[in-house]
């Protein structure tokens, strides 16, 4: 008998929130096989938060569907327990000590790890007398890293977390981040406008602008079928059938095709997950300013 396809870690068909009359995510598909470390990347605006916190349960569709681990999300407590999350400025108790926030996350997850959450503790040096609102932004987020992992989640979601972090602190996290992922066998989205924290951790793409997903795939299948044209004297002009132009600039073009180099026209060199990334934005309409700020 064939084997069934494993159930993926997202799926989404015809998903759509809206926020008043602000379409935030409009017709959204998508299927992201599990077991992967996914970027999301996108400008300002673009619903990579809203897209997260669906699939958190935080927040309801407008219409359309999302499953995430082949169920709704926040279904139930034991869906609940499969998902961890770390939101945007790694959201901590100031109040709190360290040893408190593992004393609580105890409480509320049957599947806690305590011996993972103090072995992860004293790797990153945290003080667990120390109150969460003393710590430093690199200390918060490995915090919120621990809790999350503790829960031994199936999935870890993380919404823009390094984002705030000096490169070192950044890097630290990054480490632990994929440490967590492999341990727990998980799988994990990262949404990120740092494009150097996605290409250094993540192996799945989702290019998220204008409410739309433009591109989504296994990294090195995209960078494979996209190549850079270089076409004296202007543009393009006409291509081989097959052959879809992305982003027309001048002299040349960054096209996505299922055929080699060897037979494309003109001179065609590779891409960079940047240029990628920048082609998709810029075809989406993104202000030329948060395309910038999307691919850093």
């Amino acid at each position: 008998m064939p084997l069934e396809d494993p159930v993926p870690m997202l799926h989404a068909e015809g998903l759509t929130k809206r926020y008043g009359r602000r379409e935030a995510l409009s017709d959204v598909d998508l299927r992201v096989p599990a077991g992967r470390v996914v970027g999301l990347v996108g400008p300002n605006g673009a619903g990579k938060s809203t897209l997260l916190n669906l699939a958190c349960g935080l927040l309801e569709p407008t219409s359309g569907s999302l499953r995430v681990l082949g169920s709704r999300p926040a279904a139930s407590a034991a869906h609940l327990a499969k998902v961890g999350f770390v939101a945007q400025n790694t959201p901590v108790y100031p109040s709190f000590s360290v040893a408190d926030h593992l004393r609580l996350g105890a409480r509320l997850n049957p599947s806690w790890d305590q011996g993972l959450a103090e072995r992860r503790i004293g790797q990153v040096g945290l003080n667990p007398n120390q109150k969460a609102g003393r710590l430093s932004g690199g200390q918060r987020a490995q915090l919120a890293l621990t809790v999350a992992a503790a829960k031994r989640p199936e999935l870890l979601i993380f919404d823009e977390p390094a984002a705030a972090l000096d490169p070192l602190a950044r890097q630290g996290f990054l480490a632990n981040l994929m440490e967590f992922v492999a341990e727990l066998g998980a799988s994990a989205v990262l949404s990120s406008h740092l494009l150097g924290d996605i290409e250094q951790v993540c192996d799945y793409l989702i290019v998220l602008c204008d409410s739309r997903v433009q591109v989504a795939g296994d990294v090195r299948d995209l960078l494979a079928r996209h190549h850079r044209l270089a076409a004296p004297g202007g543009g393009p002009g006409p291509l081989p059938a097959g052959v879809e132009v992305v982003r027309e600039e001048h002299g040349g073009a960054v096209v996505r095709t299922g055929l080699p180099a060897s037979e494309l026209p003109f001179r065609a060199g590779p891409v960079t997950l940047e240029e990628l990334v920048l082609a998709y934005m810029s075809r989406a309409g993104a202000p030329a300013a948060q395309v910038r700020e999307g691919a850093r």
